[in-house]
């Protein structure tokens, strides 16, 4: 017998073959490894959920969240503002520069009546400037519709013109006076030159990229009267209920 012959001979099994994983599992016979995954002596974390739980949201996720938390918190605002038109709450106000007593900053910038709007030119008539944020602040728009509707007790005051000032580009506003049915002039200010001049746009929560909820009383010489800048922090008031502004109107031109 060759010695090649001995060694094949010596590496065939003489026992049973193994058996199958299977096999040894219905006999009882279970790995070292099995064991811990089991529950044996040898027990290790299971990795695959577990490592999966703790990924935790996609960034997607995240970002559609912050998005829906940012889309809450300006929904409480706009709901407390139109809140307080039927409790009347409080509405504090800040006076920017240049205030009462200071002439006011020229004007002259495209108006959706189709003209261009020229303060100076307004010499003998009394102006009531209002800044607003634009088409997304729906009660900035509201705030226009009551103001129109409750236009003799401004007249009262003496007020010959309401003019509203925001910028978002013409053909929007154009647009959005049409569909709120309001003949108020609005001023479009795309690059802010006359919010800056006012500083309006220091007194909004939307940082100083828009003009916030600030009034302007100009009177027929060219002079600040009274100002109220309402929209600053902490309140960030986008509306006030019109008998508010006129007590407010009526009482800084008395003192």
């Amino acid at each position: 017998m060759s010695t090649n012959t001995r060694n094949q001979r010596k590496a065939t099994p003489s026992g049973p073959l193994p058996r199958s994983a299977r096999e040894r599992a219905q006999a009882g016979v279970v790995s070292p490894d099995r064991r811990s995954l089991l529950g044996g002596p040898y027990r290790r974390p299971l990795l695959g959920g577990h490592r999966r739980s703790r990924r935790g949201l996609s960034g997607g996720a995240k970002v559609a969240l912050i998005l829906a938390g940012a889309v809450a918190v300006l929904g409480a605002i706009f709901y407390s503002n139109a809140a307080g038109r039927k409790s009347g709450g409080d509405y504090p106000f800040q006076v920017g520069d240049p205030g009462p007593g200071q002439p006011a900053p020229m004007i002259q910038l495209p108006s959706t009546n189709g003209a261009t709007f020229n303060l100076s030119a307004q010499r003998g008539q009394t102006v009531l400037l209002y800044f607003q944020e634009g088409v997304m602040c729906q009660p900035c728009w509201t705030q226009i519709t009551d103001i129109e509707a409750n236009w003799a007790a401004f007249e009262e005051l003496g007020v010959d013109k309401l003019v509203s000032i925001t910028n978002d580009p013409l053909d929007v506003l154009e647009q959005k006076v049409e569909d709120e049915g309001i003949s108020t002039p609005v001023l479009a200010d795309p690059d802010l030159a006359v919010s800056k001049r006012y500083e309006a746009n220091q007194y909004g929560m939307m940082g100083t990229t828009k003009a916030g909820h600030s009034f302007v009383l100009v009177d027929e010489n060219g002079v600040i009267k009274w100002r109220a800048d309402y929209g600053g922090a902490p309140n960030y008031t986008m509306y006030l209920p019109v008998e508010r502004l006129v007590t407010d109107m009526r009482a800084g031109q008395a003192g």
